[in-house]
């Protein structure tokens, strides 16, 4: 059905409060396993799951040390919320492996009211890892910070400690560590003088010692599982870090619009325009689904591309979009050439979006959108002063070197994409170009020059303490950052400065990171809803023919 026409008089303007309110993020609940049908209700997966009691063969002894039961007071009263402490009988028992400590240095306080045991090999390797400055390090640092903290005001650690005296009140549980030889005979010979074998055998001679608790090994390493399950011990990976089960529950930030769209949400509409855009105040009941600054579209008899400016329960503010596919609207001589092309640009032009993420395989044309809008609102409408480009290293946060050169020149291997987007934009001249006496040649270097001037490229080992003003900075592979790197990142922007993220989940190559762990998949669900920020996740490849048939063939 046709729209109604503009009415005589203006109707309500957006509601600026609502556009400069910040979304309150979903409180993610932590990782424990939980009993009964509340488990796995969040998106963020518990750090393990119930495992069978197993019976100790008759054979295996095993000398432990008595974890003792807490004291009489067997619920205690949180200030912010009312908890209660399990008996001992009733708490899971989690051997944490190295690597998720090393991973997570937060990792001790995320299983609620269970119980964490370190075995003597886990202490030991954490001393191994803590030199360096790399991020592995860092973590190994601040873990053993927790520890000294928490055995501060103990004399005995035998008896454990409590994990909620730092001051984290979700952690009611407590830590053990190995005070004693732990002895046990395990169903398969390993190798003697391994870390890892040493752990395994902890695990069995725990289960045996307390056969009436559940022992649970947490490791990130999928061989340790491996040889845990093997030898009958439940292992777990550590899923805190999680922020989606499935990566395909992804917000991609584009909603289809139904058929009947029109038949329901048509009545009513009201419309008006502002600054050159047209908004349309729709009702009904797809409304409360739409997020603010998602984009929708309708390929019906009545064609709509928009984006969700508002949403008030069953009524929602929708905005049209500039069409960038139209050569007049060209950015630096580059036009959309899709529909998600066309959503990225509109955010990317936007002054009032802070941050926008892009999603997408090799070839959908990431970084060459968002290096021509960086380019267009740094050289012709001076919004931004200055382009900064930065990308994860792999591995991420080790030294670029001490070889002679710039941070800038040791970082031009890693930015070959940089360097062939600026010969697609045509601002650089070819390696044949020398700077020739011909005007071509001459104005191509002289426009190089000027880009060159306006393009910084960085290091991350850089970055903490720095603050960007009024500079649009672009994180290329943003899929290799932990979301504590991510934070670091997005936390160094001053006024006026924009950050764009560009990377592919399925190109992850760092250690332990996985598609539901990555920073951008963190940043992307955080994100989602505050009106300063945008996502977008690019779907045709436009490399080129042979691009796209080789990314469906092979």
């Amino acid at each position: 059905m046709p729209l109604p026409k503009l009415p005589t008089r203006m109707g309500t303007m957006v509601s600026a409060s609502t556009s400069d309110a910040v979304a309150e993020a979903p409180k993610v609940e932590s990782p424990v396993t939980r009993s009964g049908s509340a488990a796995r209700k969040t998106a963020v997966k518990s750090a393990a799951k119930p495992a069978a009691k197993r019976q100790a063969p008759a054979r295996a002894t095993a000398i432990a040390p008595v974890i003792p039961e807490p004291p009489t007071l067997s619920v205690v009263a949180l200030k912010t919320e009312k908890k209660t402490r399990l008996p001992v009988s009733k708490r899971k028992l989690f051997v944490l492996d190295t690597n998720v400590l090393l991973h997570d240095s937060n990792s001790l306080f995320k299983f609620e009211e269970h119980d964490i045991f370190l075995p003597m090999m886990v202490l030991e390797e954490l001393d191994h890892q803590k030199k360096g400055m790399s991020e592995v390090a860092r973590n190994a640092r601040q873990v053993s910070r927790f520890l000294d903290g928490l055995v501060s005001d103990t004399t005995k650690l035998d008896k454990g400690v409590q994990l909620d005296a730092l001051g984290n009140q979700e952690a009611l549980g407590n830590l053990h560590f190995q005070t004693s030889a732990l002895h046990s005979q395990l169903p398969i010979e390993l190798p003697l003088g391994k870390a890892d074998n040493a752990i395994l055998n902890v695990v069995h001679a725990l289960q045996l010692a307390h056969p009436k608790r559940e022992v649970i090994l947490v490791s990130k390493d999928i061989n340790m599982r491996l040889k845990a399950l093997s030898l009958s011990l439940p292992a777990e990976d550590y899923l805190n870090d999680h922020v989606l089960d499935d990566s395909d529950l992804l917000y991609d930030g584009v909603m289809p619009l139904p058929e009947n769209f029109w038949v329901k949400h048509g009545k009513d509409v009201e419309s008006w325009q502002q600054g050159g855009t047209t908004f349309y105040r729709v009702t009904g009941p797809l409304c409360s689904e739409f997020i603010v600054n998602e984009f929708v579209y309708f390929d019906g008899d009545l064609p709509l591309q928009a984006q969700v400016k508002e949403v008030n329960g069953r009524s929602a503010v929708l905005a049209t979009l500039r069409d960038y596919s139209h050569g007049k609207n060209n950015v630096w001589g580059i036009t959309a050439r899709n529909r998600e092309q066309n959503f990225a640009l509109n955010l990317l032009m936007n002054p009032e979006c802070d941050f926008v993420s892009l999603l997408g395989q090799a070839g959908t044309g990431k970084t060459l959108l968002a290096l021509a809008s960086a380019l267009t609102q740094t050289l012709e409408t001076k919004r931004y002063n200055e382009i900064i480009i930065t990308r994860a290293t792999v591995p991420v946060g080790d030294d670029i070197g001490f070889l002679p050169g710039t941070e800038e020149e040791k970082m031009l291997p890693w930015m070959g994409a940089l360097e062939d987007n600026l010969e697609v934009l045509h601002l650089g001249a070819s390696s044949n170009d020398m700077g020739g006496i011909g005007g071509q040649d001459w104005s191509k270097n002289s426009t190089m020059e000027l880009i060159r001037s306006r393009i910084k490229v960085k290091s991350l080992n850089f970055m903490r303490g720095r603050t960007f003003l009024n500079k649009f900075l672009i994180i290329d592979e943003a899929q290799n950052l932990t979301p504590k790197q991510m934070k670091t990142l997005v936390t160094r922007a001053g006024p006026g400065t924009k950050i764009v993220c560009l990377g592919n989940i399925a190109q992850i190559d760092t250690p332990y990171l996985t598609e539901g762990s990555s920073g951008l998949t963190y940043v992307v669900d955080r994100f989602k809803g505050w009106p300063h920020s945008g996502h977008i996740t690019l779907q045709r490849g436009e490399r080129s023919r042979l691009a796209d048939y080789a990314s469906e063939a092979l």
